[in-house]
């Protein structure tokens, strides 16, 4: 399709902040061209009509270990990165941070040097790496080993910082546990986008962290100290500091409704919400079962545990997410936004994704009215079925 050019009808249009109702989209060249009324659709376009739902941009994940079958930890490499992308396209979701859980330096370096290289490949929806550890809280380690779990080492900071200048995005997850606030501050400075998690510091800390250059919380609520009406903890400085913004995993099981709900309404800047997947091997297989670190993880349910019942990533896709937000009556424009605008703009990327932008690569999703995803284009390209 990037051969000429076309335009889509027949859905609603999200853009990324809003609606545009009796409007085409128009694509040239594997981008966007704009968006008009489908009265003015420019003469030598090529219309195809979708038959109602709601056409949004590509969906982005910042927070994916695994899909298709592998896991990131077990192989980084392009060949797995090319998998788990393909996996998660199929869902609906266009723009990936493959996300390397808690593991030895040998494995990180192997993770940055592949993500590194799937970049340079063109391997589409790769988009930069988020890594989970290994400087996080023993406390709080929910499916993390604690044995690879350990301090942050000027090493450790240096590797971080190169691969930071390697990379489009690097975004890593720690906990002031493990890392100073100096390491922070250093991190912050050299472009590094930091987020809190597996973490059981006070409020106090929290907010320290966020001054020193913590810009994320990593999926609320989870591995983290909790909002106590005398201690507020992670979770209450998430919710107070409006230049935090922060994950949610809204599959019901990893949050309750009612908390999502409370945390939406309470939150200073709604803007600052995106959902995550926290998706692991199974992601669009049938797998049921798999390793991480030597462990088995069943999938039954829709859960993810091991033996003793951790709950150890989620069993979960985007749209099903905004199925799940939308059933609690949340705005579809603000759950969209959570899934496109809002993690382009926090990974610094808002300039290229998560928006329907004249320039902006034509990655694209059409959900039909229940919020399943329907058709996919990537680079005007599509993907399932044939559009």
């Amino acid at each position: 399709m990037t051969g000429s050019p076309y335009a889509l009808v027949g859905a609603r249009i999200f853009d990324g902040a809003g609606f545009h109702d009796g409007a085409a989209l128009l694509v040239s060249a594997g981008k966007v061209a704009g968006i008009v009324p489908e009265s003015d659709i420019p003469a030598g376009h090529r219309v195809v009509t979708l038959e109602g739902g709601t056409l949004a941009p590509g969906l982005v994940d910042l927070q994916v270990n695994g899909g298709g079958g592998v896991m990131f930890n077990d192989a980084p490499s392009v060949e797995t990165l090319r998998i788990m992308a393909e996996a998660h396209l199929s869902l609906g979701t266009t723009s990936i941070l493959p996300t390397l859980i808690t593991d030895t330096p040998e494995i990180t370096r192997a993770a940055i040097d592949a993500v590194a290289a799937a970049i340079a490949q063109g391997v589409p929806g790769i988009v930069g790496l988020h890594l989970e550890g290994p400087h996080l809280s023993v406390a709080r380690k929910g499916a993390h080993d604690p044995n690879l779990i350990r301090p942050m080492t000027e090493q450790d900071l240096r590797l971080l910082v190169e691969a930071d200048a390697r990379l489009p995005v690097l975004f890593v997850t720690v906990a002031p546990e493990n890392v100073s606030m100096e390491q922070i501050r250093r991190l912050s400075d050299a472009g590094v986008i930091l987020s809190l998690g597996h973490s059981d510091c006070n409020f106090d800390t929290a907010c320290a962290a966020a001054d020193h250059g913590v810009r994320c919380v990593t999926h609320l609520f989870n591995a983290m100290s909790q909002l106590g009406h005398r201690e507020p903890g992670m979770v209450g400085a998430a919710l107070a500091r409006a230049d935090l913004s922060f994950g949610l995993i809204a599959d019901f099981i990893h949050v309750h409704p009612e908390a999502i709900r409370v945390a939406l309404a309470a939150k200073q800047g709604v803007e600052r919400v995106y959902l995550v997947t926290d998706a692991m091997a199974p992601a669009g297989t049938d797998l049921e079962a798999f390793t991480l670190n030597g462990r088995t993880i069943r999938r039954q349910a829709r859960r993810l545990t091991l033996a003793d019942g951790t709950l150890a990533g989620a069993d979960l896709d985007l749209p099903t997410a905004i199925r799940n937000l939308a059933s609690q009556g949340v705005p579809e424009a603000a759950v969209l936004a959570m899934v496109t605008s809002v993690p382009a703009r926090v990974i610094g990327l808002s300039g290229r994704i998560g928006s329907l932008q004249p320039g902006f690569p034509a990655d694209l999703v059409l959900l039909d009215p229940g919020g399943q995803s329907a058709r996919v284009w990537k680079d005007g390209e599509a993907c399932s079925p044939t559009a």
